[in-house]
């Protein structure tokens, strides 16, 4: 069968690449054509766009590329139904595959399948309305969304597991017992993966590990595709070692860390690290006020999102503060706030399940597909 994918951004590639792999393994005959990066590029098929031609973060960011999106919009529309595949798949990228969604189902018969669905549960939840019309199958990689569409808006989808949880599963099972063993105490910053991220939460982190330098050793994890001079900048006068493309491994062997909100809080929970949550954020008054009361969300990151109760310590906005940071590193480096936080941790780990998500996503995807044809 030939499939469609579209992806807009680094994460959305990987996780698309490791749905096409599982797609080939039940699928002998699969045809891919997609909007996508090198990962899916790797496993084959035709790339009609890469993904950074797509990726605009921000208002004025978009605004300048607005003749290039919206050229890559009705390309990609023409292409599908140039193409006649048995299925498009949309990852993610909510912005531009809604829009596909609605012109696929309002000119075509092709069936549409979300796999990773829109955060609307946090953010623009006025899509459900597109969702419910444009979308045939939501797959969801967050337990909690269930509740969300089905109860909430009686929109029925699938959750078929978690694939940061399979790739951490995956590391776990393949590391070395020597190398896991955490000596010396390391305590990790993962400071976010956009260059404004690190520049606003970075510094704080680093000032905040001031006075464990002699007991525990201080590692940044550097994130890809920010180069080691950007890092230099905040990191002069300090004694921190920085590593690249080595955040599973850090994290197998680090005893705390201050984690910047987004996958890598859920990444910390699974490798079963204490972390105290830091997101900087500008004019942090007006976004608290933002957060309180236009987010519908308690919880900026994923772990306490699953567990639906505050786990982990998040110091978002006014309560983003070295001291804070420092106080709340104390608690979780000994005692019981820290055997509490690693409790909490295996609630997540039970909510999220052992179900691998792109073969449970592909098996339901080409059952579907069979039913059709």
């Amino acid at each position: 069968m030939k499939y469609y994918l579209i992806v807009g951004e680094a994460s959305g590639d990987l996780h698309a690449s490791h749905l096409m792999r599982s797609l080939k393994e039940i699928d002998a005959d699969a045809q891919f054509r997609f909007f996508g990066g090198d990962m899916m590029t790797a496993v084959g098929g035709t790339r009609v766009r890469h993904y950074k031609e797509l990726a605009y973060m921000g208002f004025i960011p978009v605004l300048l590329h607005l003749p290039t999106i919206l050229r890559n919009m009705k390309m990609c529309k023409q292409d599908i139904v140039q193409w006649q595949p048995d299925c498009v798949i949309l990852v993610d990228y909510p912005g531009f595959n809604l829009k596909i969604a609605e012109y696929v189902k309002s000119h075509t018969n092709i069936p549409v399948y979300y796999y990773i669905s829109p955060k609307i549960w946090a953010w623009k939840e006025y899509r459900i309305k597109n969702i419910k019309r444009d979308v045939d199958e939501l797959f969801s990689i967050l337990p909690f969304e269930v509740d969300f569409f089905e109860k909430k808006h009686h929109y029925p989808i699938h959750y078929v597991g978690n694939p940061t949880a399979d790739e951490v599963r995956e590391f776990m099972t393949n590391l070395s017992p020597l190398t896991s063993h955490p000596s010396p105490l390391i305590i990790a910053l993962l400071a976010g993966s956009r260059k404004q991220e690190i520049k606003d939460n970075l510094p704080p982190m680093l000032e905040a590990v001031k006075g464990y330098e002699n007991n525990y050793q201080i590692v940044v994890a550097g994130a890809p595709g920010i180069e080691p001079e950007y890092y230099n900048q905040f990191m002069q006068g300090v004694k921190a070692e920085i590593v690249f493309g080595q955040t599973y491994s850090l994290l197998s062997k680090a005893y705390a860390a201050l984690v910047t909100s987004g996958t890598a809080t859920l990444e910390t929970c699974l490798f079963g690290v204490p972390q105290v949550v830091c997101y900087k954020t500008p004019l942090p008054k007006l976004a608290g006020f933002i957060r309180r009361h236009m987010l519908k969300v308690k919880y900026v990151s994923l772990v306490n999102l699953v567990a639906g109760r505050e786990v982990v310590r998040e110091l978002v906005a006014e309560s983003f503060s070295v001291a804070n940071i420092r106080t709340e590193l104390a608690k979780i480096l000994e005692g019981e706030a820290r055997q509490q936080m690693l409790e909490g941790y295996q609630e997540v780990s039970r909510a999220l399940g052992d179900k691998k998500a792109p073969d449970n996503a592909a098996r339901q995807i080409v059952e579907r597909l069979n039913v059709k044809h």
